[in-house]
């Protein structure tokens, strides 16, 4: 049982970060950055939604917001988007229902099978949270370094060249580690599943290992002149 609330108190730790990444990395503007910083005096970002300009020298940022969500824009970006607040939803409330199916906190305390079955359900969101998240932040990293790498290989220079920053890293960090929440409570649920069974009824077993014991005793102590009926009934009951 300690071994399997560690677990439980290790998943949560990692559900956290997780998806603190993946809001964060969803909603700030650095998905892409320039390459060739060394020779400007400001750095570029993009993210899914504005793009930023910050000033090396004094450290003034203005940021352009995108058009309009039902204007036309690159698939890239739309399907990034989407994939991203899909993963945003699914870890979050992943991570609040593994609050929830936690021992310690004071929720059905009464209903231990069901907390469990929370935390089940819960590892299985953060699982599927991690899919999306990662398929949209590797599918926009490769997509930048596939640009960049046919402008550099048919020498084409527009002036700046992009490489992807750090919000796409915190989006597979994120995305990793959803994974690997998922995993342990998924694995947690299944490896510990006789002792949790066992724990759902200790008054049964309780009143089993009582009765055992009383017909025991009871056989034990019989008296020798017992009558016929007597020792039949005491067969009875010790079968």
């Amino acid at each position: 049982a300690g071994m399997r609330f560690f677990l439980q108190y290790v998943g949560c730790f990692f559900a956290f970060f997780s998806a603190g990444f993946l809001i964060t990395s969803t909603w700030t503007d650095c998905w892409m950055v320039n390459a060739d910083d060394s020779l400007e005096v400001s750095t570029k970002c993009r993210g899914l939604w504005w793009e930023c300009v910050t000033n090396v020298f004094d450290g003034i940022q203005t940021c352009d917001e995108y058009d309009s969500i039902y204007a036309e824009h690159p698939v890239k970006l739309v399907l990034t988007r989407a994939m991203m607040i899909t993963a945003d939803i699914l870890a979050g409330f992943g991570f609040l229902f593994l609050v929830l199916g936690l021992d310690c906190v004071k929720f059905l305390p009464d209903e231990p099978l069901i907390k469990l079955r929370i935390c089940l359900v819960s590892g299985v969101m953060l699982l599927l949270a991690g899919l999306p998240g990662i398929t949209g932040s590797v599918w926009y990293a490769v997509d930048v370094y596939v640009e960049r790498s046919s402008l550099v290989f048919h020498n084409v220079f527009l002036g700046i060249q992009y490489k992807f920053g750090w919000s796409c890293w915190l989006g597979m960090a994120g995305s990793l580690g959803c994974f690997l929440s998922g995993s342990l409570l998924t694995c947690c649920m299944y490896l510990f599943r006789e002792t949790s069974s066992g724990r759902f009824h200790p008054a049964y077993s309780l009143r089993k290992g009582y009765s055992s014991a009383a017909t025991i005793v009871t056989n034990m102590h019989l008296p020798s002149s017992q009558t016929a009926t007597a020792k039949m009934y005491a067969v009875d009951t010790r079968v």
